[in-house]
C-alpha cells in the first residue's frame, strides 16, 4: 500500500497536533515549564502541524507538493537544530553546562529580540535539565528523532510524484 502525500501530510498534522498536546499536559498537568528552547521547538512543531494541515486541504499538483515539502523540511532541519541544540547541552559536563537566566517572558519584555535570540541560542542551565525520560530518552531527543522524521517526509514530498486522481 502506497500512502498518498495527503494522507502522509494529514498524519503529520495529527502527529503535531499530539506532540503539542502532550507537551501542554507535561505543562499545566506535571508542572514542568518548558525552557526557552523547548519553547522554540514548540514553535517549530506548530509551523510543521500547520504546514502539513495546509498541504493536506489543498491537495496541490506536484509543484504544489514541492512547495509545501520544502516548507515542512525547513521547519523541521530549523527545530531539528534547536533539539540538537538542547540536546548537546544535555550532555555536557555540569561545570561547562551555562548559568541560568532570566525567564523568556521576562527577557522579551525588558530587551531587543536580537539579544533575547542570541541568548536563547547559548542555552542555559534549565535547558540543560532533563526533567522527564520515556524510554531514556528526554524530551529534546524525542523531539530531535520527530523533526528528523518530519524532514524526510517532507523530502520524499519533494521528490515523490503523486498519484493520479481521476475522479477531480
Amino acid at each position: 500500500m502506497v500512502i498518498n502525500n495527503r494522507t502522509l501530510f494529514l498524519a503529520i498534522f495529527l502527529v503535531c497536533f499530539g506532540l503539542m498536546g502532550f507537551g501542554l499536559y507535561l505543562q499545566h498537568v506535571k508542572h514542568i515549564e518548558p525552557c526557552p528552547l523547548c519553547i522554540l521547538q514548540r514553535i517549530a512543531f506548530i509551523a510543521i502541524g500547520v504546514t502539513a494541515l495546509a498541504g493536506a486541504i489543498h491537495d496541490p499538483a506536484r509543484r504544489g507538493w514541492a512547495v509545501y515539502g520544502s516548507l515542512l523540511t525547513f521547519f523541521s532541519v530549523m527545530g531539528g537544530g534547536v533539539a540538537a541544540w538542547q540536546v548537546r547541552l544535555q550532555h555536557l559536563p555540569p561545570d561547562l553546562v551555562p548559568e541560568c537566566g532570566p525567564g523568556l517572558e521576562y527577557m522579551l519584555d525588558a530587551m531587543p529580540l536580537a539579544k533575547v535570540l542570541s541568548m536563547v541560542f547559548k542555552g542555559s542551565g534549565e535547558c540543560a535539565e532533563v526533567t522527564w525520560t520515556f524510554f531514556s530518552l528526554s524530551i529534546a531527543q524525542w523531539a530531535l528523532m520527530w523533526f528528523a522524521l518530519f524532514a524526510l517526509a517532507g523530502a520524499a514530498a519533494i521528490f515523490r510524484r503523486p498519484q493520479r486522481n481521476y475522479f477531480r
